[in-house]
């Protein structure tokens, strides 16, 4: 069984190796914590999108409300209060609303982590070539 890392070609180019500077480490350990970072962003912005998928089913639940004089649950925190369908409709646009800011703040910093990140493989390639990896 013969496992190999590199083929022959780039396991003799490879020979040539390129000393490893403290910027390029730097610059290794920047994009290591920049993926890290936008993992971690980009699970958070699935689970907004999940909350916010949730709230417009609830918006379309409320509009199937035929008593306008109906009280219905609202949940603040971890109870559950008795509130008039109008006011519950207003809070939910005001929970959707605050929601799809933080999404768009969401996309903005993922955004600019990418833009960083692509900029660092450019350099970093540039410098390496096949010898690093920084496919995510």
């Amino acid at each position: 069984m013969n496992r190999r890392m590199l083929s022959k070609e780039d396991e003799e180019a490879a020979g040539d190796e390129i000393e490893v500077r403290r910027e390029d480490q730097d610059k290794i350990n920047r994009f290591s914590r920049l993926h890290q970072r936008e993992l971690a962003l980009e699970e958070e912005l699935k689970n907004k999108n999940k909350e916010k998928e949730e709230l417009d089913d609830l918006e379309g639940e409320l509009e199937l409300v035929v008593d306008e004089e109906e009280l219905v649950q609202y949940k603040i925190g971890d109870s559950f209060f008795h509130i008039p369908l109008e006011q519950a409709k207003e809070m939910l646009g005001i929970a959707a609303a605050k929601l799809v800011k933080e999404i768009e703040a969401l996309d903005d910093k993922l955004e600019t982590i990418r833009k960083e990140m692509t900029g660092l493989k450019v350099e970093l390639y540039a410098r390496f070539g096949k010898t690093i990896n920084l496919e995510t």
